[in-house]
């Protein structure tokens, strides 16, 4: 692999607008993955089973959707294998795994604000690898939605910190900051949904063998489970968890990465923490403090402050890793 990210500023208004729609519904798609599984997890799955069953459904929907995008062009797929590779065990089987891992340890409040603070390395890598200094219009935007991202997440309430979980959840940064400077790499010529695909069957096959050799537990109950007062069989959940929050989520997730780059895109994927704190809302009844919501909205606010900053990145080359 000689690139990672091709993160130039989008010139074209429409195509821009078009990017931030795609992203959040590839947010809006992943955030309604922990609402879904939380009765799940109640019921007596495990997470490796629940996060092994999610990305081998999403597998197998995207594959034939991703083949056929190739149009035989296979030896485009060959050169761009560890590529591949890399997504499927960093960005998604890395990801799941060691978020899932670090909240054995830690809340899953502030095991989700360590994840979340991928834009910022994704900004740090550009700047550092790439020379694309920051703006101050991103800078501030970053920091008004880190401090939304605290008051959604009501870390301020206090928690216990365990080094193991910190780790753990660290690792899953590099996972999630992994996903969007690879998604946005346009220069490989691979399809999104090609990515997507081969991501999918990597990672699933990776957790796979996890189960296997018993490193990631896996624990499953045909029962029933409830969302907003109205009980649903066992499968509905996990087809929902498979079509919209893996399929759906990790395409147009790509789709935006390719369309915005991943400074920007990364930033936006923070409403599916706003997103998160509404689906369980509306599907478990867990209703947002006062507090939470004006973090929503401050998120909202740095996304806007770092798309302002775009304009003052200057154009760049792709440059080698």
């Amino acid at each position: 692999m000689t690139t990672l990210t091709h993160d130039a500023p989008v010139a074209v208004p429409h195509r821009s607008a078009s990017g931030i729609m795609v992203a959040l519904l590839s947010a809006v798609s992943f955030a309604l993955s922990g609402a879904l599984a939380s009765p799940m997890l109640d019921a007596g799955w495990s997470a490796g089973a629940v996060v092994l069953v999610r990305i081998g459904l999403g597998a197998v929907v995207v594959l034939p959707f991703g083949v056929a995008a190739l149009r035989g062009r296979w030896a485009l797929l060959g050169r761009n294998l560890p590529l591949v590779a890399m997504y499927g065990l960093l960005a998604v089987a890395g990801a799941q795994f060691c978020y899932f891992s670090a909240v054995q340890y830690l809340e899953v409040g502030p095991a989700l604000l360590i994840e979340y603070t991928a834009p910022a390395t994704v900004v740090l890598w550009l700047w550092v690898r790439h020379h694309q200094r920051p703006g101050a219009l991103t800078f501030g935007g970053a920091a008004v939605a880190g401090v939304g991202l605290l008051l959604v997440l009501d870390v301020f309430a206090g928690f216990g910190l365990d080094a193991r979980g910190i780790a753990w959840a660290l690792v899953a940064m590099i996972g999630a900051a992994s996903y969007f400077l690879i998604s946005a790499d346009d220069t490989t010529g691979l399809p999104p949904i090609t990515l997507a695909a081969g991501g999918l069957v990597v990672g699933g096959v990776a957790l796979g063998a996890l189960g296997l050799v018993g490193v990631l537990p896996m624990h499953a109950e045909r029962t029933t489970m409830e969302y907003a007062d109205v009980a649903v069989s066992w499968w509905v959940p996990l087809l929902l968890l498979g079509l919209v929050t893996a399929a759906l989520a990790y395409v147009s997730g790509i789709a935006a990465a390719r369309l915005l780059g991943s400074r920007l895109a990364s930033f936006v994927a923070l409403a599916e923490v706003v997103a998160g704190v509404l689906w369980a809302w509306a599907l478990l009844g867990q209703l947002p403090g006062v507090l939470q919501l004006v973090g929503g909205l401050l998120v909202l606010a740095g996304v806007v402050g770092v798309k302002l900053g775009e304009r003052s990145v200057p154009e760049t080359t792709q440059v080698p890793v």
